[in-house]
C-alpha cells in the first residue's frame, strides 16, 4: 500500500551560488555550481519518503543522461517509479536556480518532458492505484493531466490536495476537485489579487478565496508562517526562526510533510504545525531534495527546540 500518490514535475536542477544577483547586462562569478535532482513532484514525494511514508510517484522524464539522475535519486529514497514514463526526443525537465547569501532564489524552468505528461497517462495509472490515501499535486505540467489526477483520485476516495504552483500555471477549473489548496504568498496574488504581508492581509485573502468557493485553504507566508483556513475558522501558524541557507524546496517541504499529516488522520492546524516544523528546518540545509529531512532529524530538531506536532 501507497500511502500517498504525488503527481508532478520532475526536473535536474542546476544551482549556482552567487553573493549577490546580477543587474541586467552584468557578468558576476558565481561560487559554486551544482547538478541536484529537482521538481516539485519529485520534491514532494521524496519528503514524504523521508518523513516515512510510502509514496509512488505519476511523472514524466526524457531517455537523457538526466533522466538517469533523477530517476535514480527517486528510487534510493524507495520511492515507487512505477508510473513515472521515458519518452524519446524531449529532454528531462530542467530548473535554472540561482541562490545568493541571504538563502533567497530565482528559478527559470524549462518543462521539457514534463509537459508531454497527458490525461491518458494518468488515467493509466490510477487504473492500478487502489488503496493510496492521498493525492499530492502541482501545475508545472500540463493543466488536463492535473484535473484528470485530481478527478481520478476522487473517484477512488482519495483526499486531494493541490499546490496551485506556479502561480503561472495555475487554472481555477482545478479547484472544485480539491480538498484543500496550498498556495503561497505570490500564487495569493495572483489568484485574488491580494499581496499577502501580514496576519491581517491572508484573512483578507482567505475571504476571498471563501467567495471563490474554496472552504479549505492554508497560504504559505515563507519566514512569516502560514494562514490556515479550515470550514470557515481561520488560525495563524508562526514560523520557526532558523538561519536559512537554502529556501529551494521550503515550500515542497510544507506540502509533503502536510500530505503525510492529513495521511495519519492529523486535523488541518496540526498538520500545517507538523509542515511549518518540517520544512523550518528544510531551508537550514543546502539543495532542494539533499536538504530535505528525515523523520528522525525532524524528531531531533523538535527536541532540541522542545517543539512538539503531535
Amino acid at each position: 500500500m501507497n500511502n500517498i500518490t504525488v503527481v508532478g514535475s520532475i526536473n535536474i536542477d542546476i544551482v549556482a551560488r552567487t553573493a549577490r544577483y546580477p543587474t541586467k547586462g552584468e557578468t558576476i562569478f558565481a561560487e559554486k555550481v551544482e547538478l541536484l535532482p529537482g521538481g516539485k513532484g519529485a520534491n514532494q514525494a521524496t519528503v514524504c519518503a523521508r518523513l516515512g511514508k510510502t509514496v509512488q510517484l505519476i511523472g514524466m522524464i526524457g531517455q537523457d543522461w538526466y533522466g538517469d539522475i533523477v530517476l535514480k535519486a527517486l528510487q534510493k529514497n524507495d520511492i515507487d517509479t512505477t508510473y513515472i514514463k521515458r519518452i524519446q526526443d524531449v529532454a528531462t525537465g530542467c530548473a535554472i536556480i540561482t541562490v545568493d547569501r541571504t538563502a533567497e532564489n530565482t528559478m527559470l524552468v524549462v518543462k521539457g518532458a514534463n509537459d508531454q505528461l497527458r490525461d491518458t497517462d494518468v488515467c493509466e495509472a490510477f487504473s492500478k492505484i487502489f488503496d493510496s490515501k492521498i493525492l499530492l499535486v502541482q501545475m508545472e505540467i500540463p493543466a488536463e493531466a492535473v484535473i484528470q489526477s485530481m478527478i481520478e483520485a476522487k473517484r477512488k476516495g482519495m483526499f486531494v490536495i493541490l499546490d496551485p504552483a506556479p502561480a503561472e500555471g495555475i487554472t481555477v477549473r482545478a479547484w472544485e476537485h480539491a480538498d484543500l489548496i496550498i498556495p503561497n504568498r505570490q500564487e495569493t496574488k495572483e489568484l485574488t489579487g491580494i499581496d499577502v504581508m501580514s496576519v491581517d492581509t491572508a484573512y483578507e485573502a482567505a475571504k476571498h478565496f471563501q467567495l471563490m468557493g474554496v472552504k479549505n485553504l492554508i497560504i504559505k507566508m515563507a519566514n512569516k508562517g502560514s494562514f490556515v483556513c479550515e470550514n470557515g475558522k481561520f488560525e495563524y501558524i508562526e514560523a520557526i526562526s532558523v538561519k536559512s541557507v537554502d529556501t529551494v524546496g521550503a515550500g515542497d517541504s510544507y506540502a509533503g510533510a502536510l500530505a503525510c499529516s492529513i495521511a495519519d488522520g492529523q486535523e488541518l492546524i496540526r498538520a500545517a504545525q507538523f509542515a511549518t516544523i518540517v520544512s523550518a528546518l528544510k531551508v537550514t540545509k543546502w539543495g532542494a531534495q539533499a536538504g530535505i529531512p528525515t523523520i528522525e532529524e525532524v524528531n531531533e530538531f523538535c527536541r532540541q527546540r522542545n517543539l512538539t506536532y503531535y
